[in-house]
């Protein structure tokens, strides 16, 4: 009989992540989730909420210390900001552009860091909800600017990781989860979060064990950096 596989999803409250969480769940994987305030975390009682707000140097720090070694063989680090309605570099101020930074790019980054260590050596999966608009091929109108920008910059710290990935025999996935129905995505959003969700799963279980870093859709489609 095999081992249920355990998955750690970073940003589940709501939306892709919160999706993600109940769909790997219910593919009876063992699933941990985390969320700046547990208030709604009694909807989804069978899985395993944990507090965490990555923009939170001490908590991050703290949470990678507190998870076993080697625990998961799946992390996904879900972290989405649309920021500033007006996508303009020139009308955007300081604060809003540290934050959505911070939000899309650096944190991800360092939570990822401090809980790379729990992941299971060879299988082991660390995954970021990225976007195709991060790609300069894939996005040749620079829609969205800033949040393509952050998502780029997030790409790029991504690979910095593939030292300490491939030296425990890990894969590294940066994925584009479509134009979902989200809060961030709208209404007119081709694809529901079910539809997301299911495809980014079947991602998550066809990687594991490949290594390298990949660039991936959720309809499991590799993309142009």
């Amino acid at each position: 009989m095999s081992k249920q596989l355990q998955a750690l999803i970073i940003g589940a409250s709501r939306g892709i992540g919160l999706g993600l969480s109940k769909e790997l769940q219910q593919r009876g994987w063992a699933v941990s989730a985390t969320r700046r305030l547990l208030a709604g975390a009694e909807e989804s009682p069978e899985i395993k909420w944990l507090t965490l707000d990555i923009n939170n140097l001490q908590q991050s720090t703290t949470f990678g210390q507190m998870l076993p070694l080697e625990q998961f063989d799946v992390i996904v680090v879900n972290a989405g900001v649309y920021g500033p309605d007006h996508q303009s570099v020139s009308s955007t101020t300081q604060d809003e552009l540290l934050s959505l930074f911070m939000t899309n790019t650096f944190s991800p980054i360092r939570i990822a860091n401090a809980v790379l260590p729990s992941l299971k050596a060879n299988t082991g999966v660390l995954a970021f909800t990225s976007s195709k608009l991060a790609s300069l091929n894939e996005n040749p109108h620079a829609d969205m600017p800033l949040y393509s920008a952050s998502k780029s910059a997030l790409n790029m710290l991504t690979r910095t990781l593939l030292p300490a990935t491939e030296s425990r025999g890990l894969t590294l996935l940066s994925l584009h989860p479509g134009w979902v129905q989200t809060e961030l995505g709208g209404a007119a959003a081709p694809l529901t979060v079910q539809e997301s969700v299911q495809g980014l799963a079947n991602v998550l279980d066809n990687y594991q064990g490949k290594g390298g870093h990949h660039f991936v859709d959720y309809s499991m489609q590799n993309l142009s950096w």
